[in-house]
C-alpha cells in the first residue's frame, strides 16, 4: 500500500479536528484480527499470567482486563508497530511517539445491569472520562488539533447498537467546560453522545481530550477490543506497562523506539506537510511484523445534532498525562 493510503486523508483529520474522533474501517485484515483474538483467548486461559509480565484484573465471569501485552505474544507486538496506524497516531500527536500502554478487554453482558436501568435509553455510558484536557495536553500547530495522548482502540468483534460499543461526546476533545459539565449535558440530551457501531477490523482513532466511556452490553454476544496508548517519546508509559530490557533491546530499531521511548527528548516533530515522508519508513521497519496488504478508507458518522466544534487554541505543555480511573474500563 503506498504512503499516501495510510496516512490520514484530508477529510479524515478535518473529522478528527471538528469531532474528536475518526473510525478507521478496515484498517486490521482478518487474519490479523483472528491472530490477536486468539492471543487474547490464550490469555485469558493463562494462569500464570503475573510470571510474564502481563496484569490482569477479572470481574466475576463477564469480565477480564489485561495490561502490558506486548511481550505475550507476537501478533499482539504487530499491532502496537501497526504501520497502517503508527502515522496516523503521530500525525495527531504532532511528532514521534511511544507506546503508553497496551491492555485489552473481554466482556459480556454485567448480569448486574437489569433493562430497567436503560429504559427510555439508546445508549448507557458506564463512566465517562478523558486522560488529558483542552487546557492541558493539547494544542494547536499549523491550523490542526494535536494531543499529546492518543489512543487507538480496534475492535475484534462485530460491535452492533446493543454490544457494547465505546460512546463519545464528539466535540468534548476541545471544549473547556469543566468536564462533569460537560457529561452532565450529554446525559440529561443523549443527542450529544455517540456509541460506535463498528465491524470487526475497524479501529477507532481519537485524542484523549475527547470524553468517552465504555457502555453497557445489552445482548448476550462477547466484546473483545485492543487498547493501545500512545504519547511523545519523552513521556512515561504507565506505570505497569513498562517492557524488560531484555525485550526492548531485542527489537529492530524503528520499533524498539516505539515500544520503549528510547528516544526521550530527542523528539522527532512532524508538521502536517511532513507526515506522509515518513510514512514508507515505517513500512520498511515493520515488514518483518507485518503484512502489506493494509485496510479500507475511513466510515464516517454523522454527528449528533446541535454539536459545534470550535477551535480552541488550548497550548499544553509536555507534562506526564494522567488517565481516568479504569474502574469501568475503557471505551
Amino acid at each position: 500500500m503506498s504512503a499516501a493510503a495510510i496516512g490520514l486523508t484530508p477529510a479524515q483529520r478535518y473529522h478528527l479536528d471538528a469531532f474528536g474522533y475518526v473510525l478507521l474501517e478496515g484498517a486490521l485484515t482478518p487474519e490479523e484480527v483472528e491472530q490477536a483474538k486468539t492471543a487474547l483467548y490464550r490469555m485469558k486461559a493463562d494462569r500464570k499470567l503475573q510470571s510474564k509480565r502481563v496484569q490482569s484484573e477479572r470481574r466475576g465471569d463477564h469480565f477480564v482486563r489485561f495490561g502490558n501485552l506486548v511481550e505475550y505474544d507476537p501478533a499482539l507486538l504487530r499491532y502496537a508497530v501497526h504501520p497502517n496506524l503508527i502515522p496516523r497516531v503521530e500525525e495527531l500527536v504532532g511528532g514521534a511517539v511511544r507506546l503508553e500502554e497496551s491492555e485489552a478487554i473481554i466482556s459480556r453482558r454485567d448480569p448486574g445491569l437489569t433493562p430497567s436501568m436503560w429504559e427510555r435509553r439508546r445508549t448507557l455510558p458506564l463512566g465517562f472520562h478523558r486522560g488529558a484536557a483542552p487546557t492541558w495536553g493539547t494544542y494547536l500547530e499549523e491550523g490542526h488539533f494535536h494531543c499529546l495522548f492518543v489512543k487507538t482502540l480496534p475492535y475484534l468483534t462485530e460491535i452492533g447498537p446493543d454490544d457494547g460499543g465505546t460512546g463519545v461526546i464528539p466535540g468534548s476533545h476541545k471544549v473547556t467546560w469543566p468536564e462533569a459539565a460537560i457529561v452532565e449535558a450529554a446525559m440529561a440530551d443523549e443527542r450529544l453522545i455517540l456509541q460506535i457501531t463498528a465491524n470487526a477490523g475497524d479501529v477507532l482513532l481519537f485524542p484523549e481530550s475527547l470524553i468517552h466511556s465504555t457502555t453497557a452490553i445489552r445482548n448476550d454476544g462477547e466484546r473483545v477490543v485492543l487498547i493501545s496508548g500512545y504519547a511523545p517519546t519523552m513521556m512515561r508509559e504507565w506505570t505497569g506497562h513498562e517492557v524488560s530490557p531484555e525485550f526492548a533491546a531485542s527489537l529492530p530499531a524503528g520499533m524498539r523506539s516505539i515500544i520503549s521511548g528510547e528516544a526521550n527528548w530527542n523528539w522527532r516533530v512532524l508538521h502536517f506537510a511532513e507526515v506522509l515522508s515518513q510514512v514508507s519508513k515505517w513500512v520498511c521497519q515493520v515488514e518483518q511484523l507485518a503484512g502489506s496488504d493494509r485496510g479500507r478508507d475511513v466510515r464516517y458518522r454523522t454527528p449528533p445534532a446541535q454539536i459545534r466544534a470550535c477551535g480552541f487554541p488550548a497550548y499544553g505543555s509536555h507534562r506526564g498525562c494522567l488517565t481516568a480511573k479504569r474502574t469501568l474500563g475503557q471505551g
